[in-house]
């Protein structure tokens, strides 16, 4: 006679969703209101909506282009749309949101006027990095961003300024074969994946570490001969040594992979993008906060890190260079 499947279970192994999981980490912070809680809580609630978007897309003929252009100069998805309206929504219902930003709007929108500091944070998100992938069904993702608000700035711009190492959360959602959310507090990284039989994304791995060493790089190798003069020379001497290529075209499914994997993902300036081409933002400080915090670098350029930069606009853009700490070093001697 078969086992019965709930007498075999690994009763060692707690099931916990991101919602107890915050909630335990709440209860440790002496004075904590909650308002944190409660701002991500809405995060993962828009990935659960975005995730069926994306799942559907053909379905419900919401692929292709929407007929409008961001705040970049580039064509939106329909799904880009659709996405941000989700998260601005979302975001728009949590009291303790004061200012939100996002890639695709070319100004913060202010949810709430805040002279007593009541509404204590801002949120800023790329609501669907990759989406040119959509069409393929490659992998996309939501990053996002959180930061103090400070009561006395009364300019909404001004306010978001706040150089990476301010920043008080960080995460991305990857929608591929499963919905992974990736977050970190300030406190390591911990991954959930959305088990849609329960509705709910389960706690599957804490306090990650990035590998210390990969022999794996992650470039769109298509611009190289724009790259300035010392990544060319990475290139060949990974090459040379017997690197790997793995490139997807999505910032959150590529990083992704370096997180759990190891090795180094590059968005270099080139002739076309002198300044790099990735928003300081609403992409380069959260994945910076996140592969920090796994334990690996990520600098914009040798000597300073991405997480140091004080920004001088919401849309500043920014080169790249993140992932495993030793495969990030052999970069930067090649840079000189």
């Amino acid at each position: 006679m078969p086992a019965d499947p709930l007498l075999t279970l690994d009763h060692s192994s707690p099931i916990v969703t991101i919602q107890g999981h915050l909630l335990a980490e709440q209860a440790r912070i002496p004075g904590s209101t909650g308002t944190l809680s409660w701002i991500l809580s809405a995060m993962s609630i828009s990935a659960k909506i975005i995730a069926n978007k994306v799942r559907c897309a053909r379905l419900e003929d919401v692929l292709g282009e929407a007929g409008s252009g961001n705040v970049q100069g580039e064509q939106q998805q329909k799904l880009d749309v659709i996405s941000n309206n989700v998260l601005l929504r979302l975001l728009g219902g949590r009291e303790g949101v004061a200012i939100v930003a996002s890639e695709e709007n070319e100004e913060p929108v202010i949810i709430r006027d805040d002279p007593s500091g009541e509404h204590r944070y801002c949120v800023l998100f790329d609501p669907l990095d990759g989406s040119s992938n959509l069409d393929v069904c490659g992998g996309v993702g939501t990053i996002f961003s959180i930061l103090r608000h400070d009561p006395k700035v009364n300019d909404a711009q001004t306010a978001l300024l706040q150089p990476g190492r301010t920043q008080v959360a960080a995460g991305y959602v990857l929608y591929g074969s499963s919905t992974v959310m990736v977050l970190t507090v300030g406190n390591g990284v911990d991954m959930f994946v959305l088990d849609p039989a329960v509705g709910a994304f389960m706690l599957v791995e804490r306090g990650i570490r990035t590998p210390a060493a990969n022999k794996s790089y992650s470039v769109n190798e298509g611009n190289r001969r724009t790259f300035p003069d010392g990544y060319q020379k990475y290139l060949d001497w990974a090459q040379e040594r017997g690197y790997s290529s793995r490139y997807v075209g999505s910032m959150v499914a590529d990083v992704h992979r370096i997180l759990l994997k190891g090795g180094v993902f590059l968005y270099p300036p080139t002739k076309k993008a002198p300044k790099g081409k990735l928003r300081l933002m609403y992409e380069a400080n959260p994945m910076a906060m996140l592969i920090e915090q796994a334990g690996g670098k990520a600098l914009a350029s040798p000597g300073q890190r991405i997480l140091d930069v004080q920004p001088k606009n919401i849309h500043e853009r920014t080169p790249v260079v993140l992932g495993s700490a030793e495969e990030v070093d052999h970069v930067v001697a090649q840079l000189g």
